[in-house]
């Protein structure tokens, strides 16, 4: 479904990707774990088309090519990005947050039904409609967030540290949010600092340091390494 080869991210003499490549398939959660400042907000940013990448690079989505298309375009395509920090409009509601989630040409004719699948997934965005986003708590905005790019009718969803900030309890309902995305047929590209949580639910893991791609495996493979346990999931190291 995606496929992403010798992509790089250059600020000016810094390289902040460098040549990573990753695979994510139909109906699958594959995670990107890694450290602070390893590459992977600018990694999602530049498959979606907000940060232009090194020349050389690919992003295929079911065999079309990203790289090189406006942002707007690659919605249309059928991948929508979930920022750190929500992005949301803060001052429209919630109902209007979900409109606009559904302005791509390719989500108009479904509006209605993927509302009503947004709603059904987030069953509190249901009571509070009315509400100023900006009003709700982080957990609530999330769900925004997440319902707005589920309103462009994506075959591929991209979340850039979701739980960031969030309770446990909340924690806890946004993952058994993205398995239940998962069994609608929608892929999820996961950068996620609760690596614990993340590699429970993913299919597929990737671990990035310093903008480079370091290791791949099946999720609970990556959950059981020493390695893994020791850099990301806080296991002792032995004595």
């Amino acid at each position: 479904m995606l496929e992403v080869a010798h992509l790089s991210v250059q600020y000016g003499k810094h390289r902040a990707v460098d040549g990573a490549a990753l695979a994510v398939g139909k109906a699958e959660i594959v995670v990107i774990l890694g450290g602070n400042g390893g590459g992977k907000s600018s990694l999602l940013k530049a498959i979606a088309g907000l940060q232009p990448p090194v020349a050389g690079a690919s992003a295929m989505l079911d065999g079309r090519e990203l790289v090189g298309l406006p942002a707007h375009l690659i919605v249309e395509a059928g991948l929508a990005l979930v920022p750190e920090g929500r992005g949301i409009f803060g001052d429209l509601t919630v109902r209007e947050n979900l409109l606009l989630g559904a302005f791509a040409r390719r989500a108009r004719a479904g509006e209605a039904q993927n509302r009503a699948r947004v709603l059904a997934l987030f069953p509190r965005l249901a009571e509070r409609l009315e509400q100023t986003a900006r009003t709700m708590s982080g957990g609530e905005q999330q769900m925004v967030a997440i319902g707005r790019a589920l309103m462009s009718a994506p075959g591929i969803l991209l979340l850039d540290e979701p739980s960031l900030g969030l309770s446990p309890l909340l924690c806890g309902e946004l993952f058994r949010a993205l398995e239940r995305i998962r069994g609608d047929g929608i892929s999820v590209l996961l950068v996620e600092q609760n690596a614990k949580r993340s590699l429970a639910i993913a299919d597929r893991g990737y671990l990035i340091e310093n903008g480079r791609i370091v290791g791949s495996g099946i999720a609970a493979d990556l959950a059981r390494d020493p390695a893994v346990q020791r850099a990301y999931l806080g296991a002792a190291r032995p004595g």
